[in-house]
């Protein structure tokens, strides 16, 4: 196996093993006494923080619930009609402007609350709070679709450093939640604004992202 290759270069064979084996072992840290999340994510690039040269996963189990997650879970909570992402693909695959690409078992879409250029969302189609409770055909699946997503991003710039975070419900949560997975492409830089105020600045309109994604892959 090639030590250097990145997810964008995976087969289908390896995006598969991927997503199986970040399957069980999110289970081992379910099945673990003082773990309430885990936190699993991919750095690519200096400017992504990655603290190796050859491209690497990280799991972080912590003994508390990130505010990110709960801010995911209250949200959840309030929408109304079902849940906020089967309501988000159906909207989205109706509209097809923020979509980038879409297959049997995931859609990914620019968000139109992206908060930074070229920001995508991969959505399993199969609703399930938990990564570990989708099958291993449908995680493959899922990790088929961050291997295209990264694809696409890299025939529009050429190396980008950027953060895979995956979100799922947290263990032994029975609520409301549809795991999911954030790609943020690091394009622009974090400045005193975004910091002082914690609102984002994305100086490339969703729409306009998608457009070009899904252009450079029907060409890819």
């Amino acid at each position: 196996r090639d030590h250097k290759a990145g997810i964008e270069v995976f087969s289908d064979e390896a995006c598969a093993e991927m997503m199986v084996t970040l399957k069980q072992r999110l289970q081992s840290h379910a099945d673990t006494d003082n773990i309430r999340y885990t936190q699993a994510i991919v750095n690519h690039g200096r400017e992504a923080g990655a603290s190796l040269s050859h491209p690497h996963g990280q799991l972080l189990g912590l003994p508390f619930v990130p505010g990110e997650i709960l801010d995911e879970e209250r949200a959840f909570v309030r929408f109304e009609g079902g849940c906020i992402l089967c309501a988000t693909v159906e909207a989205e695959l109706a509209s097809n402007e923020r979509v980038v690409l879409a297959t049997d078992d995931a859609v990914v879409v620019c968000p139109w609350w992206s908060g930074g250029p070229y920001e995508m969302l991969i959505i399993p189609r199969n609703h399930d709070q938990h990564l570990t409770d989708s099958s291993d055909s449908q995680v493959a699946g899922v990790g088929r679709a961050i291997r295209d997503a990264l694809v696409h991003l890299n025939e529009v710039f050429t190396d980008v450093a950027f953060n895979l975070v995956f979100h799922t419900a947290p263990h032994h949560h029975n609520g409301a939640f549809h795991w999911h997975v954030h790609l943020f492409p690091k394009l622009t830089t974090v400045a005193g604004f975004e910091r002082g105020t914690g609102v984002m600045i994305n100086i490339i309109p969703p729409e306009q992202a998608a457009e070009e994604l899904r252009r450079v892959g029907a060409h890819a």
